[in-house]
C-alpha cells in the first residue's frame, strides 16, 4: 500500500524535482515500505543470512525507520512553512542522521551472536550498547509520530474538504504508530524488571504499526486524489448538464459532419471537451442564421418580467439557436436570414452560459419562434 501510493506520486516527482514538499511526501511513503519490507522476517532472515553478521538487519530496519522519521518531520515543516522551513528541515535531517550514526555505533559495540527474527528487542533488552541501540530508535520514532500526529489534528480543524479528511487520517496513522514504540517500549522496561511481556513486542506493535501505516498512506493521498475526483465529477454533472443542447444541434452536427466520434474510454473531462466542442461547432456553422433582433426580443422581454440578466440571456440564445436550427435544415436554408440575421457580436456564450441555455431547452418546450421570423420578417412587439 506504501509503496503503491509511492508510485501514483511518482510521475509528479520526476516533473517537479526540486519540490521540497513533494520530494517529502515521496520519502515518507517509501521509506516507511522499506521499513515493513526489512522487518519481515524473511527479509530479516535472508539478510542475515547473505552478509554473515547475526541480526544486521535490526540496525538496517532501524535506520530504515529513524530515516522514515526525520522524512515525516520535513514533512510537517513543510506543511507549516514560515520563514524558516528550509533551516528546520535541514535541523531535523541532522538530528536523524546522528540517531542512525548512533544506532550503527551501539550496534558494532554490542553483541548479538544469537539471530532474532522477531523478538530482539525484547531479547536483547539488557545486553550493553544493543538494549541502548533499542531504545534510540524508539525514543526517535515516538518523537517523531508524536509532533506529527499533534501537528496534523492541530491543522486538521483549520481546513476543510480533502485536505481535513487526510490531515485527520495521517493524525490518527501517526498515533498508531506511536502504538507501536510505545509497546515496544513497555515489553522493552518490562524486561529491565525480569517480566515476559514480549507479546507487545511480537503481536501488538506489528499490528499498530500496520494499522498506522494503512492510515497514513491514505491520509497522504486523499488530499491529491479529492482535486481529481472533484473535477471529474464537475466534468460528469456538466456533461450531462449540456446535453439537451447537444440533443437539438444532433440533426445538424449529423447532417453537416461537424462533430468527430464520440470517445471511447476515456476521462470525464476529455468527454466534456468532446460536447463543448460539438456545441461549438454547430454553434459556428449557425453563426451566419443567428437572429439579433429575435435574440433582442426575447432578451429585454425576459429580462423585464425576471430581472434576472442570465436567464435573459439563456432564454434568448435558446429562442435564436431553435430558429437558426429549423431555417438552416428548410431546403431554402443554405441562405442566410436576411435583415436582422448575422453574427452576435460580443455575444459568443461561453461555457456557463451554454449550461444555462441547456437548461432552458431541458426544463420547458423549445421557446416558440414567430413564423415570421423563420420566413426572414421581423414581426414588432413579438416575444
Amino acid at each position: 500500500m506504501l509503496w503503491l501510493g509511492l508510485l501514483v506520486k511518482a510521475p509528479d516527482l520526476v516533473r517537479h524535482r526540486r519540490d521540497p514538499y513533494l520530494r517529502a511526501i515521496c520519502a515518507v511513503l517509501g521509506l516507511a515500505g522499506l521499513c515493513f519490507l526489512l522487518g519481515a522476517p524473511p527479509t530479516v532472515g535472508a539478510v542475515n543470512r547473505l552478509s554473515g553478521v547475526p541480526n544486521l538487519a535490526a540496525p538496517l530496519t532501524y535506520a530504515a525507520i529513524t530515516g522514515y522519521c526525520a522524512a515525516s518531520q520535513v514533512l510537517v515543516v513543510h506543511w507549516r512553512g514560515g520563514p524558516r522551513v528550509h533551516r528546520t528541515a535541514r535541523r531535523w535531517t541532522l538530528a536523524y542522521a546522528a540517531v542512525v550514526l548512533g544506532i550503527a555505533v551501539t550496534f558494532a559495540l554490542g553483541d548479538a551472536p544469537v539471530e532474532r527474527r522477531t523478538d530482539l528487542d525484547t531479547y536483547y533488552a539488557t545486553t550493553p550498547f544493543i538494549a541502548q541501540m533499542i531504545v534510540l530508535y524508539l525514543v526517535a520514532h515516538l518523537i517523531a509520530v508524536t509532533v506529527t500526529t499533534v501537528s496534523s489534528l492541530r491543522w486538521a480543524r483549520r481546513v476543510r474538504g480533502g485536505l481535513r479528511a487526510g490531515l485527520t487520517l495521517l493524525g490518527v496513522g501517526s498515533l498508531c504508530g506511536a502504538g507501536y514504540s510505545v509497546a515496544k517500549l513497555v515489553a522493552v522496561g518490562a524486561s529491565w524488571s525480569g517480566r515476559d511481556w514480549s507479546a507487545l513486542d511480537t503481536a501488538f506493535s506489528p499490528a499498530a504499526a500496520g494499522l498506522g501505516a494503512l492510515l497514513m498512506v491514505v491520509g497522504v493521498l486523499v488530499p491529491l486524489v479529492t482535486p481529481r475526483v472533484t473535477e471529474w465529477r464537475r466534468a460528469r454533472r456538466t456533461y450531462a448538464r449540456l446535453e439537451p443542447l447537444e440533443r437539438a444541434l444532433d440533426d445538424l452536427l449529423t447532417r453537416r459532419a461537424l462533430r468527430l466520434p464520440r470517445p471511447r474510454f476515456a476521462s470525464p473531462a476529455t468527454r466534456l471537451m468532446w460536447r463543448q466542442t460539438s456545441v461549438h461547432n454547430a454553434l459556428g456553422h449557425l453563426d451566419a442564421y443567428f437572429d439579433r433582433d429575435l435574440y433582442d426580443r426575447i432578451h429585454a422581454g425576459v429580462l423585464a418580467a425576471t430581472d434576472d440578466p442570465e436567464r435573459a440571456e439563456a432564454d434568448a440564445w435558446a429562442a435564436v439557436i431553435v430558429a437558426a436550427v429549423r431555417h438552416e435544415a428548410e431546403p431554402e436554408g443554405d441562405a442566410p436570414l436576411p435583415g436582422g440575421a448575422g453574427p452576435l457580436p460580443g455575444r459568443v456564450p461561453g461555457p456557463a452560459a451554454l449550461g444555462r441555455i441547456a437548461d432552458v431547452l431541458a426544463g420547458t418546450a423549445p421557446p416558440p419562434v414567430p413564423t415570421a421570423v423563420l420566413s426572414g420578417r421581423t414581426t414588432a412587439g413579438t416575444a
